[in-house]
């Protein structure tokens, strides 16, 4: 037998050190590889310092419960469905919610039916249960005082704004992007119906708010957390204002005329034909730009007041009138003054003469009186009525008052060519007539302009 010197290193087959690189890739690789594993199959978990909520606070009986505009902890969507999986649903009795059922005239309740169809389709897609679940919302809310108090007042409140709805497809674009079919729409209207008749869902008990569960508002922690429906999530009021005695509100029969419905709904169509003149199969009312574009803001003070610059160029004349519709909302008093050059939108009232002179389109509505009208500056855009038109306005100002005055008394001019009689307006809104003040007090104090009456030669001033 051969000696082998013990200080000799002994080098192994080919075959075992191909065998043992193996090995060594195998163990890398899984030592990579099951960190990654456990990381990614690991519950998520989201720290609840990261979510900023509204305290959870019960609202005394005495004190109304403020209604929070939606907006949205910056969570993405898996993060936040972990989160509201963390949230417990609240112990204790979830009771269903009385019957409700609608009263009043057959056209108002086919405005509130087409508004809750609107919300529960756009709300919970073409799925019975989900619209169930939203109607039986709307309707706890128009019964609760801290709501309006009209199914079309509830679907769409906030929707004057561009953020703030409270059901976002009212304010976020949604009912002009996403078309749905007339099968779908009769669908959600059938639904609308039974619940306006005396359907109850009785799952959902008093809730006022739901989200689905890939997002987190930041109103969630303040409130119950009481059922879901499918990925829905729905919330009522803590203490007294979450029981079924705080729903106990009398519900107005007095349904408004929501515009953006009207390429949907033939009530709220046939409603807007009347405030305007026209019917949408003569003249595209609706038409996109009108439709998306952004809603202005109200005058500091004066939130039913809007002074806007419309654009001609993308907006149909007939567009203006739903622009201002959807600006205006849902305000029982409302006034949209527009202006097609921008130079020329002023931006404060009282108005100027000049201001008013180039105007080129008013919207005026008055619920308490039942005045609901849009008007058009018709030299500027050419309208197939004349009731559509404003009234022709001629202001003059003190120098010319004086050189006029001076003309007739020196040649007394024919009566065809003197200006005709001008109303002092008191809200910028041509076209509406007002009484006329004394002679005595045409001179406004402080003004560097004096809008008085013009009269004819002979003609005694009126008291």
């Amino acid at each position: 037998m051969p000696l082998v010197d013990p200080l000799t290193p002994v080098r192994p087959s080919p075959q075992v050190s191909t065998t043992l690189r193996a090995i060594l890739i195998v163990i890398a690789v899984l030592a990579v590889l099951i960190p990654v594993l456990l990381v990614r199959t690991a519950p998520r978990t989201v720290s609840h310092h990261r979510v900023r909520t509204l305290p959870q606070r019960v609202v005394p009986q005495a004190e109304l419960p403020p209604v929070e505009p939606v907006a949205f902890q910056n969570l993405d969507p898996q993060d936040a469905r972990s989160y509201n999986a963390d949230v417990p649903f609240v112990d204790g009795p979830n009771p269903a919610a009385r019957p409700f059922r609608l009263i009043g005239d057959p056209s108002a309740r086919a405005r509130a039916t087409d508004c809750m169809a609107a919300a529960v389709l756009y709300e919970a897609g073409d799925d019975s249960t989900g619209q169930r679940a939203v109607a039986q919302v709307v309707l706890n809310r128009v019964r609760h005082p801290a709501f309006p108090k009209t199914i079309c007042g509830v679907v769409f409140q906030g929707a004057d704004r561009s953020t703030g709805c409270q059901f976002t497809f009212t304010c976020d674009g949604a009912l002009t992007r996403n078309r749905w079919s007339e099968a779908q729409w009769n669908r959600a209207r059938g639904i609308a119906a039974a619940a306006l008749s005396g359907n109850v869902f009785g799952k959902v008990g008093y809730a006022t708010h739901y989200h689905t569960n890939w997002v987190v508002p930041y109103w969630q922690a303040s409130l119950d957390k009481i059922a879901a429906v499918d990925t829905h999530l729905f919330f009522r009021w803590t203490g007294w204002w979450g029981t079924a005695a705080a729903f106990n509100r009398h519900v107005s029969s007095d349904e408004p005329v929501v515009a953006a419905l009207a390429p949907y709904s033939e009530a709220h169509r046939s409603a807007v034909d009347s405030m305007t003149g026209l019917p949408m199969t003569a003249n595209p009312l609706f038409d996109r730009a009108a439709a998306e574009a952004p809603l202005p803001s109200a005058l500091s003070g004066a939130s039913g007041s809007f002074l806007v610059t419309l654009d001609a160029d993308t907006m149909s004349p007939d567009g203006f009138a739903a622009y201002a519709a959807r600006a205006c909302g849902d305000r029982a008093y409302c006034k949209v003054m527009g202006w097609t050059d921008p130079s020329k939108t002023p931006t404060a009232l009282p108005l100027q003469p000049s201001q008013i002179a180039a105007m080129s389109f008013s919207y005026l509505r008055d619920r308490s009186r039942g005045y609901d009208k849009a008007l058009w500056n018709c030299r500027e855009f050419r309208r197939p009525a004349a009731n559509q038109c404003m009234k022709a306005q001629t202001f003059l100002s003190t120098a010319q008052l004086v050189s006029e005055t001076l003309k007739l008394d020196e040649e007394p001019a024919p009566a065809a060519a003197l200006p005709p009689h001008v109303p002092l307006l008191s809200d910028g809104l041509t076209g509406i007539r007002r009484k006329e003040p004394a002679a005595d007090k045409a001179a406004a104090p402080g003004r560097g302009t004096l809008l008085v009456p013009v009269m004819k030669p002979g003609e005694a001033a009126k008291p």
